[in-house]
């Protein structure tokens, strides 16, 4: 994911996710909707996992320290993950508690078309908000499902953002549906159920966001096509006889760690394994740009099946 795109889409989201938010809280005030409240508080949430995900972008670009040697390209995962959280507990729990509360104590709306009117201009602004998370992530997403990217990115801002503004638009959906069922027959138990789905819809997706992102935070290597390219770029030339095994694991979304024992011809003399490990690892960088650390352990292959019959009858004439 190039930095500058997934920035963009984070700030459109951050600015249509105030601006919504404010509007919402005044549409709240002057007609007591709880979807209204419910949807204000959700508003308020993304925003402020917005501001999160970019805090979290800047932490990623420290320079490594002797604590950190691998860097901080983690931070991102971090600060994902403590989005999913923000979003289930802030938004979730507090929508439903608001939706209870309102079954529990109804009242009638005021001002019944200022919620209407709000809902409205708040569908029309995510909507771009999330055309642009689309647009940007068509960047990177390839020919993959969108079901495939969202569980497959290494870069968490896109899929957050994604998640995020397709349950803001469910969201405004349910609000809007339980605003003007109440308006429509003068019962606001419908207000209160639009408040309970709004608050369920944002539970699901948090707990969605929370699993994905443990996944990158207890560390994921790469996916099967760079694994193959990899691989391919290794063996590509005459210098390595075969790969005994290879390791990876991404210390970040931009930067993935090979770590790879290659057999070598035993012939082969020092200067001529590190000349050839020298130029395997150019060729992996090469196929697969994000794997910027690179460890190769040169060893002389043996395989098993012809080395069994010389072990076998070394043990034999001891015996004898």
């Amino acid at each position: 994911m190039s930095a500058s795109g997934g920035t963009r889409a984070i700030i459109a989201a951050f600015l249509a996710n105030a601006g919504i938010a404010l509007t919402k809280f005044i549409a709240w005030f002057f007609s007591g909707s709880a979807s209204m409240l419910a949807e204000g508080v959700h508003s308020v949430a993304d925003a402020g996992n917005q501001l999160l995900l970019i805090l979290g972008g800047r932490q990623a670009k420290k320079a490594a320290d002797k604590e950190h040697p691998f860097g901080y390209g983690r931070e991102r995962y971090v600060y994902a993950f403590v989005v999913s959280i923000i979003l289930f507990s802030v938004g979730g729990v507090f929508s439903i508690y608001e939706g209870i509360d309102k079954l529990q104590h109804p009242h009638e709306l005021e001002v019944p078309w200022l919620p209407i009117l709000v809902l409205s201009i708040a569908i029309v602004l995510e909507s771009f908000s999330l055309r642009t998370a689309i647009k940007e992530s068509n960047h990177v997403r390839g020919r993959q499902s969108w079901v495939q990217f969202v569980r497959r990115a290494k870069a968490p801002e896109l899929p957050v953002v994604l998640l995020e503004d397709i349950a803001a638009l469910l969201g405004l959906v349910f609000a809007l549906f339980g605003v003007g069922l109440t308006i429509i027959t003068g019962n606001s138990l419908f207000d209160a159920i639009g408040t309970l789905m709004i608050g369920t819809l944002l539970i699901i997706v948090a707990i969605v966001l929370g699993i994905e992102t443990k996944s990158l935070l207890v560390g994921e290597g790469a996916n099967d096509e760079d694994l193959q390219k990899i691989e391919r770029a290794i063996l590509a030339g005459p210098e390595a006889e075969r790969i005994i095994h290879m390791k990876t694991l991404y210390l970040g979304p931009d930067e993935l760690l090979v770590a790879a024992k290659i057999g070598f011809h035993a012939d082969q003399r020092l200067l001529e394994v590190a000349t050839a490990t020298n130029v395997i690892e150019e060729r992996i960088r090469h196929a697969v740009p994000t794997a910027r650390v690179i460890y190769l352990e040169p060893d002389v292959y043996v395989d098993p099946k012809a080395a069994a019959p010389a072990t076998d009858a070394i043990v034999i004439k001891g015996l004898e």
